[in-house]
């Protein structure tokens, strides 16, 4: 079992029911009960995080399976993967570890993930930072809080791949530690995040209580506001998000975290769908995923296409042209890029010179 460590996010309500406060749900939880994440609950009138520290797996990646394709290319990182998850996509790629508790895993403390990366290093993997992946880490809050200054005290980098549901609160204290993030855009309708996503509480006459999907947009820019390193994802769901309007509203709001901008360089990933979990829709037509990035690429500079097979997702310097990075599937050559000069986070053209949205 996990350390009995301090929850946080939680408050008393009357007859021995809690509050959970760290996502939009804010689940009013009986004793014997968990939240709509399946991992928050509580116990005799005390909310519990018995999933501290329960990790369903702990494996090296390259970062661009993330994806990541626009910091530290061709590197490799270790992903921490955790259990349960604040939204119910039918279409969920990981549902057998965001959909369930009931799995294999092991106990770990913080200390033992950052021993884990700092064995890789002295190995000679290179890796320098840690993804928590998988299923969502959010709602492992307290576990983050813990480990990321940990991570950073020994030099590591931490990595976000979650949902961006969670309320503001939590959201600043750990985007304050975070140094990258893969944030899901999964769609740009209210009422498919509500009603299809699961990310709605309902009143009794069935109404939504909170905007799901206006809280992953506040999540979105005060990651992009505050530093982080922000990539975005969308998976492309036939039936639910693939409708021409939905996509360009999408690259508009990513474009829009620029400002004046001739053209964002918030990378924008587009993914293509299989059928899995509950959702069996024909898989996302690669022909209209392509057709889809070209369209974005009027206003955004890089937008990459997923889980397409044989499919080339080159970095052009914007400058001149030139290859900065080449990629087929998880084969990187970074020959096109230069160090960062004077300690500066930001690559450099190796053929121009000029700074790229590239960080180290």
């Amino acid at each position: 079992m996990g350390t009995e460590r301090r929850p946080l996010f939680f408050s008393g309500e009357a007859e021995g029911i809690v509050r959970c406060g760290l996502c939009p749900h804010r689940c009013l939880i009986k004793s014997g009960n968990f939240g709509a994440c399946g991992v928050r609950g509580n116990k005799n009138g005390k909310g519990i995080i018995p999933f501290y520290g329960f990790a369903s797996a702990l494996a090296m990646d390259p970062i661009e399976k993330k994806p990541l394709y626009h910091f530290r290319p061709g590197s490799e990182i270790l992903s921490l993967g955790f259990a349960g998850c604040n939204l119910r996509c039918p279409f969920c790629q990981n549902w057998r570890i965001s959909q369930n508790t009931d799995i294999e895993g092991r106990w770990l403390q913080p200390g033992d993930v950052i021993s884990a990366v700092l064995r890789e290093t002295n190995a000679g993997s290179g890796c320098s930072a840690i993804a928590y992946t998988y299923s969502e880490p959010l709602v492992h809050a307290e576990f983050l809080l813990d480990c990321m200054p940990l991570a950073h005290r020994h030099g590591i980098a931490n990595v976000l791949v979650t949902n961006g549901c969670v309320n503001i609160e939590a959201a600043r204290e750990i985007l304050a530690l975070t140094d990258a993030a893969n944030i899901d855009l999964k769609c740009f309708s209210a009422a498919t995040y509500s009603k299809v996503l699961g990310g709605g509480a309902s009143t009794s006459d069935g109404a939504s209580t909170y905007d799901a999907m206006e809280t992953v947009l506040e999540f979105i820019a005060l990651a992009h506001k505050t530093g982080v390193h922000v990539e975005l994802t969308t998976l492309v769901v036939p039936g639910l998000n693939d409708s021409d309007e939905e996509l360009d509203r999408c690259a508009d709001f990513i474009a829009g975290l620029n400002g004046a901008s001739a053209l964002a360089e918030i990378p924008w990933h587009l993914s293509a769908y299989h059928p899995d979990y509950h959702w069996n829709a024909p898989p996302t037509d690669p022909a209209f995923l392509l057709r889809t990035a070209e369209r974005a690429r009027k206003k955004l500079r890089y937008v990459y296409t997923g889980n397409i097979a044989a499919e080339e997702n080159n970095t052009l310097c914007p400058h001149c042209g030139a290859a900065l990075v080449r990629r087929r599937a998880y084969r990187v050559d970074t020959g096109g890029l230069a160090p960062p000069a004077n300690g500066e986070r930001m690559f450099r053209c190796a053929s121009c010179g000029e700074k790229i949205a590239i960080s180290t």
